[in-house]
């Protein structure tokens, strides 16, 4: 088929091998699937036989096999015959007659194609669908001389020999299957006609264009692959192959910007700096070079494209971390677009300004405001919600008011369902998702969670396409199965993170949320089971995707390990840089940590001003479950320091949002930490209530084995265990202190021993 095209179309114009007009000139031009694709057409308004349920499943497939890329004959028939097995027996019995007949017969065909157009009821019209492309293939036909339609009747002849050679292969293939089971029982037969079904249908190899492909081909080609990328990336081409195919149509045609563009977007996928900024400027050079923006905007237009061109270049540059290369092409973008009073560009730049002085650190919340009020002042919907939902990001990060930031995210998705801007109601949705997951608020974060797994796009994207595989689809399911992994549901979370393995495959963009995620609940199992060298060994995991998350990780270990120095040296590095890139959740978490290692070392009275400073920015930046950690932690000293009545105070208010909100862990430690208070307490107690305040005690040690049980914390098992003998032996169970003595004899003798007191650990 490549031959025919060339001789057709290709060698005409070029002199000296230089190509001197567009390929894409000729509207489209006649091939052997065309020829088959006509055939069918033919069959459909000639066959009087068909159902009107026929009609509509051929309809389905029409559009897609007039614009999509040649295929096989042997696909093209089993494409038809799941919708009607008529018309395909029809079908392949008039290519075989063409193709084993002479050239008068596919001569004939063409002059028979005209008549579908004449009489008073013509069986196609000449403006749908479908009398254009006959049209445009019994013009593209007539154009041909007689060499060329004998060099189109070959081609159709090795077309039809290409599906017979399968066919007579595949039937012999058969044949000899058949022999060789014959033995063999019905379970080893149904294996084989389930491989060969998964064998059957098409795959990306075979969709490939080997051929140069026509406009609309192109077109609907280009259009299809990067919906695939925006909507479902998992059903789009591999990076090699979409590359292999914008190379070769790149190949007949280098001048096509589109194709340029779209290849942007493909290295974007793999992350290649170099590929993908040679392909962005060779988009807007192309752009300039075919007049395609001066069109319809005269001289104005190649000014457009060159400060588009290096604003995409800004933002290609602040992706990957090239902050000073942005810098210069963002202020390259800002002086064309002033010079040309281009008010939309320069809302675009200062949206962007924004985005480059946050990733470099520097108080941007100023740009962000002004960004604001010019998007709507020009009457832009999509830079107002984003900015709106930018600066509830940064004003709920600085502990602001909880309220006025949800009534601003309610007002935008006013304004998203006004304009139906489907894809920026996903990201409020996932925002409002991770913003009650900072507050502690796990019950609101999993109904918004559902919420957008259940909601509907307002895109139309193709049939069978995800139409929810975006990144705020991501980052609401990564969520979900921590919140299921939180509660002790590990296989449900397991689930979750295997849909999104088979959603964002590895290779994906946003394939690093889940790994993320996935690491961080196999390290708190980890170290829930005790298993610290398994924990250890996913550190270097979390690190690779997140430094910070894996230096904290890291001292976690080591405290766990009663490495107290190393852990603090790594605490107190990361304090500093969290403390200056203000990462306020991340603080609070260093510091109960530092907390606990000063706990280890008998220091509780060096624990308290830390745990009050903790205690302090949990409630300043409206942190309503770290503020209850704190408590839970100030109370622990409090203990420890002699006195559990005012530790029971606190944590009758610590301890209810941790009950309603909080991890399966930690309502097991508060339930543990009420039980070691009550004991305490009851030293001065008269004996009747000294008895009343044990059983009470041994109650919510029963309620905390069961929420350790729940994610298999057998070490705090083991430490209730010994409680509980302890209790029972006072008050002279003598039953329950053995069976309590014999269940804690057997997980000391499973569990190895740290040296960690009982006493010493929350």
């Amino acid at each position: 088929m490549a031959s025919v095209h060339e001789s057709l179309y290709f060698n005409p114009m070029m002199t000296n091998g230089v190509v001197h007009a567009n390929v894409f000139g000729i509207k489209d031009w006649v091939t052997p699937y065309k020829i088959s694709v006509l055939v069918l057409l033919s069959e459909m308004t000639k066959n009087s036989k068909m159902s009107l349920v026929d009609k509509r499943r051929l309809n389905k497939q029409i559009l897609p096999l007039l614009q999509g890329p040649d295929m096989s004959l042997a696909k093209l028939i089993k494409i038809i015959d799941d919708g009607c097995p008529n018309v395909a027996s029809s079908l392949q019995i008039r290519i075989k007659l063409m193709a084993e007949g002479e050239l008068k017969d596919m001569e004939l065909f063409f002059d028979d194609l005209a008549d579908s157009f004449t009489g008073p009821e013509p069986e196609v019209h000449k403006t749908s669908v479908v009398g254009l492309f006959i049209r445009h293939m019994i013009l593209a036909y007539n154009k041909l001389s007689f060499s060329q339609v004998y060099k189109l009747y070959t081609s159709l002849q090795n077309y039809y020999q290409c599906e017979k050679k399968k066919t007579v292969s595949k039937a012999d293939n058969d044949e000899a299957e058949m022999e060789l089971t014959n033995s063999e029982d019905d379970d080893e037969e149904e294996g084989k006609m389930e491989k060969e079904d998964l064998e059957f249908p098409i795959g990306e190899e075979e969709l490939a264009c080997n051929g140069p492909l026509s406009q609309k081909q192109a077109e609907y080609f280009l259009s299809q692959q990067a919906s695939l990328l925006k909507n479902d990336e998992s059903k789009a081409f591999t990076p090699v192959l979409l590359q292999k195919e914008l190379n070769n149509l790149l190949k007949f045609n280098p001048d096509f910007a589109e194709a340029h563009y779209l290849s942007y977007l493909n290295s974007l996928r793999v992350q290649d700096v170099f590929s993908s900024t040679h392909s962005l400027l060779h988009y807007f050079d192309r752009l300039i070079l075919t007049g395609a923006e001066s069109k319809s905007n005269g001289d104005e237009g190649y000014g457009r494209s060159l400060r588009y061109a290096a604003l995409n270049l800004a933002a290609l540059h602040c992706r990957f971390g090239h902050y000073h290369q942005a810098e210069l092409a963002l202020q390259e973008a800002i002086r064309i677009a002033q010079e040309a009073s281009d008010h939309v560009c320069l809302q675009h730049c200062l949206s962007w300004l924004y985005i480059l002085m946050q990733r470099k650190g520097a108080d941007s919340s100023v740009f962000l405001e002004h960004s604001v009020k010019r998007a709507i002042h020009f009457n832009l919907p999509y830079l107002v919600s984003l900015g709106i939902q930018s600066l509830v990001q940064q004003r709920a990060f600085a502990g602001k008011n909880t309220n006025r930031l949800m009534e601003a995210l309610k007002d935008s998705d006013l304004l998203h369902w006004k304009h139906s801007l489907s894809e920026l109601i996903d990201i409020s949705t996932a925002q409002k998702t991770a913003i009650w997951r900072m507050y502690g608020q796990s019950t609101m974060a999993l109904q918004q969670a559902q919420m957008l797994l259940s909601m509907n796009s307002l895109d139309t994207v193709n049939v069978g396409v995800q139409q929810n595989n975006t990144e705020s689809f991501a980052v609401v399911l990564c969520h979900l199965a921590e919140l299921h992994a939180e509660q002790g549901y590990f296989s449900s979370a397991s689930e979750i993170l295997k849909h999104l393995k088979d959603r964002f495959p590895p290779n994906s963009q946003h394939a690093k949320l889940w790994m993320l995620f996935d690491q961080k609940i196999q390290f708190d199992r980890a170290m829930n089971d005790g298993k610290y060298h398994i924990a250890e060994s996913l550190v270097t995991g979390i690190t690779a995707l997140n430094s910070v998350e894996g230096l904290y990780r890291k001292a976690t270990v080591l405290k766990s390990q009663n490495q107290t120095v190393e852990a603090h040296k790594i605490l107190q590095v990361l304090l500093t840089h969290c403390q200056k890139v203000r990462n306020t959740e991340m603080v609070i978490r260093v510091l109960l940590c530092l907390a606990e290692l000063y706990w280890r070392s008998s220091c509780h009275s060096v624990a308290l001003p830390v745990l009050l400073q903790a205690l302090a920015l949990s409630r300043e930046y409206q942190l309503q479950y770290m503020a209850s950690e704190s408590m839970l932690n100030l109370a622990f000293s409090q203990l420890m320091l002699g006195i559990p009545e005012q530790a029971l105070n606190i944590l009758h208010m610590a301890i209810e949002p941790i009950l309603a909100h909080g991890a399966v862990l930690d309502k097991g430690r508060a339930m543990l930490l009420v039980a070691k208070c009550q004991v305490a307490s009851s030293v001065s107690y008269i004996p009747q209530k000294k008895t009343e305040a044990l059983e009470s005690a041994i109650l919510n040690l029963n309620e905390a084995k069961t929420y350790f049980a729940m994610v298999d914390c057998k070490e705090q098992i083991r430490d209730i265990l010994y409680l509980q003998a302890r209790l029972f032996n006072s008050l002279g169970n003598v039953q329950e202190r053995n069976k309590c003595a014999m269940l804690f004899r057997q997980l000391h003798q499973e569990l190895p021993s740290h040296g960690v007191s009982l006493l010493i650990r929350l």
